[in-house]
């Protein structure tokens, strides 16, 4: 399949990016190389390949949530910069 220029502009057009004319130019014989080559994929023979729906077969491994150490609510806050009693102070990032 060889592109043309009008196949590019629909194809950004899909994309919804803009392409200059001296672009296009440019574009049609890397996108026919790009087109080649995925051709060339469909040559080869993958019927005896399963379909991936992951990388890798990995199984996620779950386990109970088991609470191990409880810190006290001052234990936790005597490193932070600022603390009320029961809470820690940030700067305020979104304004009303």
């Amino acid at each position: 399949m060889n592109l043309d220029a009008k196949t590019i502009h629909k194809i950004a057009d899909l994309a919804r990016i803009h392409i200059d004319d001296q672009e296009v130019d440019t574009l049609i014989p890397e996108m026919n190389k790009i087109l080649s080559f995925m051709e060339k994929l469909n040559e080869l023979d993958t019927a005896e390949v399963k379909p991936l729906v992951y990388m890798n077969e990995a199984v996620n491994i779950w386990r109970e949530d088991v609470v191990k150490q409880e810190i006290s609510t001052a234990d936790g806050l005597k490193n932070s910069a600022k603390h009320t009693d029961q809470f820690f102070m940030v700067p305020k990032i979104i304004e009303k």
